[in-house]
């Protein structure tokens, strides 16, 4: 079988239709759909049951999207794994484009979609994702004209809202890790495919339109600063971590400071964020052994800007630029410099 296109759906029957709709446009004879339904409590497994009896559907206990993900993964027979949100639809010869780069460059790891914002199709919501090198990772090319962003190009993750890998790497590196249970999975596994020596493709002419929008809840604070803690505990080695060490420190700087301008809701997130790495200290002493000249490289060829622009006005956003991106940049040189 050539691809298998993976959905994990939690309560997303409005969306379904035109995902599935648009999934089934996109595939051949020898590719599959798999839904995995992660408990939702509003009609999802039964829509696609009764609906859509081409689909494999497996109902599953609320294991998150790394679980949902992984399951569909443990089930499909595609020679390529296609992850796809329920709330994206797949433009024409999507699929076929999107799988293009996997099956000429045995470099490329992983393929990710141009996505576009459902509501205005013209507008980019990621182009893949840049990656700071503390991990801070943002939409690229976001809100930005799509024709900006026509050339494929190589990125430092993908997008897990759409994107393929082959089915032996996802196996190789161990599928999405399921501790994070939601967010910065994607990264995650973007980040250990560079290590492991593979490139993260961005694939232009791979459109799928995604019903997004900028929501950021105390909990989604909390999933996505802890996350980004056990990526880079749990693969990068503690010397360069080390070194790693003044960037870290702004980086802490930036995001307290960031949840206290959000509000009280949001001062507790990185008290919860310490005791849950505190929790899970002996569960990040397990780290594979990789060559540590590579580690360095992929570190510091990561951008030193953060995109202030993405969570900020404007006049904010210009003057956090110019406070922190030069000692962001001198951190850098120095971890580039460090042996």
């Amino acid at each position: 079988m050539r691809a298998s296109i993976i959905i994990v759906s939690y309560n997303s029957a409005a969306d379904l239709h035109a995902c599935l709709d648009s999934a089934m446009r996109n595939v051949q004879d020898d590719d599959e759909i798999i839904v995995v339904d992660n408990a939702s409590e509003d009609g999802s497994a039964a829509l696609v049951r009764s609906e859509y009896p081409q689909v494999q559907l497996i109902e599953n206990s609320n294991s998150g999207y790394a679980g949902g993900n992984n399951l569909g993964a443990s089930a499909a027979s595609g020679e390529y794994l296609v992850f796809l949100n329920p709330d994206t639809v797949m433009m024409p010869q999507a699929l076929d484009a999107l799988l293009a780069p996997l099956c000429v460059d045995p470099t490329v790891g992983l393929a990710t979609a141009c996505l576009v914002h459902r509501a205005n199709p013209q507008l980019i919501n990621t182009c893949g994702n840049t990656m700071h090198y503390t991990g801070l990772t943002y939409c690229r090319g976001a809100n930005q004209p799509l024709e900006r962003y026509q050339q494929d190009c190589e990125v430092d993750s993908v997008s897990g809202a759409a994107f393929a890998i082959r089915s032996s790497l996802f196996a190789q590196l161990g599928g999405f890790d399921e501790g994070f249970f939601m967010y910065v999975e994607d990264s995650d596994l973007s980040l250990r495919a560079r290590l492991a020596g593979y490139s993260c493709r961005y694939v232009a002419a791979a459109v799928v339109q995604h019903d997004y929008s900028m929501a950021y809840s105390p909990r989604k604070a909390f999933y996505i600063e802890r996350n980004r803690y056990l990526m880079l505990l749990q693969n990068i080695t503690p010397r360069t971590l080390l070194a790693l060490l003044p960037g870290l420190l702004l980086g802490e700087v930036v995001t307290w400071g960031f949840l206290l301008l959000k509000g009280p809701r949001y001062w507790a997130v990185k008290g919860r964020v310490y005791r849950s790495l505190w929790q899970q200290r002996r569960r990040l002493t397990r780290r594979q052994q990789r060559s540590q000249e590579r580690e360095r490289a992929i570190i510091g060829q990561l951008t030193y800007r953060l995109e202030f622009a993405q969570i900020a006005s404007p006049w904010l956003a210009a003057l956090a630029g110019a406070l922190f991106h030069p000692p962001f940049k001198l951190a850098q040189l120095l971890l580039r410099g460090a042996r």
